[in-house]
């Protein structure tokens, strides 16, 4: 690795300075389980001339329930976001998301903040010694638009760039079904708004904005959440498709539901049309395998990576009546 500035923030504050003062030429690390791999292997073609270090900040891993909302700091790990008594009885899409991500030693390790802003997995965009310059580093083509695309997005790529890589997280559709949102050192925003198809997927964070905070409301009576994921191993594998779904029944009703597809496009993808399927219906297996046909109606796979349609209908049909019925 190359030489770069460490710097241990005791503060929020100092954080976002330090960030601001290096103008794009510092990064933020936490668990840095994503970060260090990048920078070990030099995919980008600018390096870090300095890290800062939020895990000296004191207050900013806590998990609590107050005044109707669960309340998760940016740096609990999400081994603690997995084990939590009050997320585990109320908000099981998130548990059951934390809890399959990667591998217990890096759940232990990495944050629920750095889970949501990691950095895509694309292998030509990972390439060692930035070996592909590829459209999102600055270069002239999307390698994986002809290229070696399995696990790409089948739902086509960014509206200026074209990358097809897809968002990698697990926790991120779980809380953009459960309403959550983000605060940051600058403002709050919706969960489902903090990712950008303009910006290829990442983050709409600012240089110097730190997330400090996620915010997700308190369950109303009857709601009930499901996470599920595939993937080629259990543990380590990062999705090739994940969905969460929050139902919300009166009576024999769904009266609500949010559901959210991941790893099949550059954003985590809401699928309001197979929403609408059942809002108001009786949940049977025909509705919920009617509202998974929706969600995927408008999928346009690639050369390599039409199986993912079939995976991404049976992962919402069973995320859906997984939340009973």
């Amino acid at each position: 690795m190359k030489p770069f500035r460490h710097f241990n923030a005791q503060s929020v504050d100092q954080a976002a300075s330090l960030m601001a003062g290096y103008g794009g030429r510092a990064c933020i690390i936490a668990g840095g389980t994503d970060l260090l791999g990048r920078m070990k292997d030099r995919i980008l073609p600018s390096y870090p001339e300095a890290l800062v270090n939020l895990k000296t900040i004191a207050g900013l891993d806590a998990i609590r329930a107050e005044d109707g909302v669960l309340r998760i700091g940016a740096l609990a790990t999400l081994a603690s976001v997995a084990a939590h008594p009050e997320v585990l009885s109320n908000y099981r899409a998130l548990a059951e998301a934390a809890g399959r991500t990667a591998s217990p030693q890096l759940r232990n390790m990495g944050t629920i903040g750095g889970n949501i802003c990691q950095d895509i997995r694309c292998w030509y965009y990972r390439g060692p010694l930035n070996r592909f310059s590829c459209l999102r580093k600055g270069g002239g083509r999307c390698y994986a638009l002809k290229g070696d695309n399995r696990y790409h997005s089948i739902f086509g790529g960014s509206v200026e760039k074209g990358c097809v890589a897809v968002h990698p997280s697990d926790t991120a559709p779980a809380l953009i079904a459960l309403g959550a949102s983000v605060v940051t050192s600058k403002r709050t925003v919706e969960a489902e708004q903090l990712f950008s198809v303009r910006l290829s997927g990442t983050t709409i964070l600012e240089g110097d904005e730190i997330i400090t905070e996620i915010r997700i409301p308190e369950p109303s009576a009857g709601t009930s959440s499901s996470f599920m994921k595939f993937a080629l191993r259990k543990s380590i594998d990062f999705p090739i498709v994940n969905c969460a779904v929050a139902l919300t029944r009166e009576e024999d009703r769904v009266a609500r539901a949010r559901i959210c597809l991941n790893a099949v496009h550059v954003v985590p993808r809401r699928v309001t049309g197979a929403e609408e399927v059942i809002q108001g219906r009786t949940m049977t297996e025909d509705v919920a395998g009617e509202a998974a046909e929706v969600a995927v109606s408008d999928a346009k796979p690639l050369e390599h990576n039409a199986y993912m349609v079939q995976v991404a209908r049976a992962l919402v049909k069973r995320a859906i009546l997984a939340c009973g019925g």
